[in-house]
């Protein structure tokens, strides 16, 4: 049936054509007929359609004979030259939209819903039809069906009883299932199922009871239906195929072969041309989208976008934080637009140049910011597009991509995360190499080192793993120059706070300072410091403040490093007071190594609440004022004894009841222990030795490790042993500190119990009271001699 939408539309059309109002329809006006229904859509404008286009499917395309119209005449007034009567008026009620036309529609819809209700009896007909010759048992609506078959279930000893009695005349054997049927002569006598029931005597009164139910549906049913009996054998039992064979009874298996290859290709082809009939019913419609990658696949060109078809304009003044990368290419754009100023002392530009870095620290921002600065094109692309389902499609991407650039040039390409399509081809990442990867790689490796000398094409290419990229990539001629982007230092931290308060218009109150948030930052990079300001102005609007303040940015800094807090959950009973003594064991012996090393920061912050990193506790030592780059061995030692005073407060409060609480600080203290010996060199028994570049037979020419390596088992279990006598010495002194600052640890856990969090002065007013033993001098200050525990 066609859409009442499309009926209605269809039949508007025909009220702009001369019709015969009262022209009946018989076969005698069969050469009369209605106009194309293409043809009438065609000339009419459809409202409340895109594009005044229409979406129909099968019967968009029907040619319809009933009688509109007679052959050879003109189609409407328009058409034939005529003009309009007084009864076309607008005014008029036979003109659009009077009784007239709502008449004549009327009068043609239901004429149009019989044609299409009769011609989908048809398909049903001919359905019917084409699947009672190719499977003869499907009757035909009217034709009389057989006679439908009743299967009754009855126990397996009445199956015997019938088999000895000589009353079965076949019999279906299907593993432990058996059918079977009964003679003409006893099929409608049923004294043998009461013979059985009545034999049965105390067999239950549950089998009783089927038998009973199976002998009334017998009765009920005998007169008109073909009656079957089912029942399991027991797998312990054997079928009496001698006794069926003395009595003559047909037996066999029932044939579970299909009816031949023929017919089902048949029935396959059938069902296949009445789901396409129908998929081609449905109006289908492609997306400007979609279509527009199924062009993209079909002639394989490049999804590569020019600066001005990306939105935002990106300079170098919204960058900050990673000045010499932004100098780096700032040579780049001043090349081309100036390139005689370089040209005319000998020098060429770099051909390409590859951003490093680590995740977030600005690789794809520089490239937006030379986009934005370049006056020339700026083509930018992700390696993922090149690489498809179809083979070769990413090399023709590759090659129209620079084609594309070439006849633009002065230009500039900008190919992000390139490691997608640049692993390395040699080595362990062989292993792992996939031929279309491959292919685009080589495509890639050819247009970078074809460009012609005087071509001012450059590639830009942004990864955070230079480690895994093919050597032949990395080599001068195709990326010349490697800029390194890092984390930025509190200078760079602090100038990148001051733009993105500046992009935001942050309204600051009087006690934010931006020199103190970037002291308590280190290590973030440019979109955690973005995150972070718009993290500080959502917890500002949660309080409803009008400008944000230095509290805000704390908790923000907090929620970055530890989680969000859950407030909810809370803990209860001894849960709560083990981790408030777990806490406050990790500022003791924090605040006891800090008393002995200078210039290390002191514990500001304890918390019981739950985070939302699963966290139970929170511990909070802000990073120093400046930023640092080296550390040494008492301060690593330091930390390792820090890091083990939870676990050592555990076992001194509890008397050695320990809990499950420890299991990252356990974690971070074997990664510092082992990084200390295995490649830092500092244990007197290893040596400075890399153990990892020993077990794995050097490094080869690229810097990367060889993947097949000497076996150096009796090595690693050296280091895993010298690990386990570091980790235990800091345990050690661990437990000294706390056992001699029992009022403070108590004193402390009480109070962090009670109030779940605590900080500032009231935490410094416990923490003066701390005092450092010597076993913690004696470890730290450089002694080699590990301090095992007694």
């Amino acid at each position: 049936m066609l859409p009442l939408e499309y009926h209605y539309h269809y039949f508007s059309a025909l009220t702009h054509t001369k019709l015969k109002p009262y022209q009946p329809f018989s076969r005698a006006n069969s050469r009369v007929s209605l106009p194309p229904l293409d043809d009438t859509l065609r000339r009419f404008r459809f409202p409340n359609s895109p594009n005044d286009s229409l979406r129909y499917g099968l019967w968009g395309h029907h040619r319809s004979s009933w009688a509109c119209r007679s052959a050879g005449e003109p189609d409407s007034a328009a058409d034939s030259g005529e003009e309009k009567t007084g009864d076309d008026d607008a005014g008029s009620n036979r003109g659009k939209g009077g009784w007239w036309s709502r008449w004549r529609r009327w009068r043609w819809q239901p004429l149009i819903q019989v044609q299409e209700i009769g011609i989908l009896l048809l398909q049903i007909g001919i359905g019917f039809f084409v699947m009672r010759l190719l499977r003869p048992g499907i009757p035909l609506p009217g034709s009389d069906p057989k006679a439908a078959t009743v299967f009754v279930s009855v126990p397996y000893s009445e199956f015997l009883s019938r088999i000895n009695s000589d009353q079965v005349q076949k019999v279906e054997v299907d593993g432990v299932h058996i059918m079977f049927k009964l003679k003409a002569d006893v099929g409608t006598s049923h004294d043998g199922v009461g013979d059985v029931i009545a034999g049965n005597g105390g067999g239950g009164s549950s089998s009783i009871t089927r038998l009973q139910e199976s002998e009334s549906l017998v009765k009920s049913v005998a007169p008109t239906k073909r009656i079957v009996y089912t029942t399991t054998r027991p797998s312990d039992i054997r079928t009496p195929y001698e006794k069926m064979l003395d009595n003559k009874v047909e037996f066999g298996s029932p044939d579970k072969r299909s009816g031949g290859f023929f017919n089902s290709a048949l029935i396959a082809l059938f069902y296949a041309a009445v789901l396409a009939g129908l998929l081609h019913r449905v109006p289908v419609s492609f997306s400007q989208h979609t279509a527009g990658q199924i062009r993209n696949r079909k002639s394989g060109t490049s999804t590569g976008k020019k600066s001005s078809e990306q939105g935002e304009i990106v300079t170098f003044a919204d960058i900050a934080g990673v000045d010499e990368a932004k100098e780096e290419l700032e040579e780049i754009v001043e090349f081309l637009r100036n390139p005689d100023r370089y040209v005319r002392l000998g020098a060429r530009p770099p051909r390409g140049v590859l951003l490093v870095g680590l995740p977030g620290t600005g690789k794809t921002l520089l490239a937006k910011a030379v986009a934005g600065e370049a006056d020339v094109p700026f083509i930018s692309c992700s390696a993922s597009e090149f690489v498809e389902l179809y083979v070769g499609m990413g090399a023709s991407r590759v090659r129209d991509l620079f084609a594309r650039a070439k006849r633009e040039a002065p230009a500039i390409i900008f190919i992000d995360e390139i490691d997608a399509v640049a692993k390395s081809r040699d080595g362990k990442f062989r292993m792992v190499s996939n031929d279309e990867r491959e292919q685009t790689l080589n495509q890639l490796l050819t247009e970078m080192d074809g460009f012609d000398s005087n071509s001012a094409v450059i590639v830009l290419g942004a990864t955070n793993r230079s480690d895994v990229l093919d050597p032949a990539l990395r080599r001068p001629g195709r990326f010349d120059r490697v800029v390194m982007v890092e984390t930025p230092d509190r200078i760079g931290r602090e100038a990148i706070l001051k733009v993105h308060v500046s992009k935001k218009e942050l309204p600051l109150a009087k006690d934010v300072d931006l020199g103190d948030i970037a002291c308590m930052t280190t290590g973030f990079t440019g979109a955690d410091l973005a995150n972070l300001v718009n993290e500080a102005a959502l917890l500002a609007g949660r309080q409803n403040k009008i400008v944000v303040e230095k509290l805000d940015f704390i908790q923000a800094v907090e929620r970055s490093i530890a989680g969000i807090e859950k407030k909810t959950a809370k803990l209860r009973g001894s849960e709560k007071a083990v981790v408030a003594r777990h806490e406050a064991g990790h500022a003791v012996v924090g605040t006891a190594v800090a008393k002995l090393l200078p210039g290390q920061p002191r514990v500001e912050k304890l918390s019981i609440l739950p985070r939302s990193g699963g966290a139970l506790g929170f511990t909070y030592i802000p990073p120093t004022t400046e930023d640092r780059y080296l550390l040494f061995v008492d301060e690593l030692h330091g930390r390792l004894v820090t890091l083990l005073g939870g676990r050592a407060a555990e076992e001194v409060v509890f008397s050695g009841r320990v809990s499950t609480g420890a299991l990252d600080d356990i974690r971070r203290a074997t990664d510092m222990a082992y990084k200390a010996i295995a490649e830092y060199g500092l244990n007197q028994t290893i040596g400075p030795v890399s153990i990892a570049t020993l077990c794995s037979g050097g490094v080869d020419e690229f810097g990367g490790a060889v993947p097949w390596g000497r076996d150096q088992g009796h090595l690693v279990d050296l280091v895993q042993k010298e690990v386990q006598t570091l980790l235990q010495s800091a345990l050690a002194v661990a437990l000294s500190i706390i056992r001699a600052n029992p009022t403070v640890l108590e004193g402390l856990g009480a109070d962090l119990e009670e109030k779940e969090k605590v900080e500032g002065e009231e935490l410094q007013k416990w923490l003066r009271m701390v005092v450092a033993p010597t076993e913690l001098a004696t470890f730290v200050k450089g002694k080699q001699q590990p301090l095992l525990p007694p």
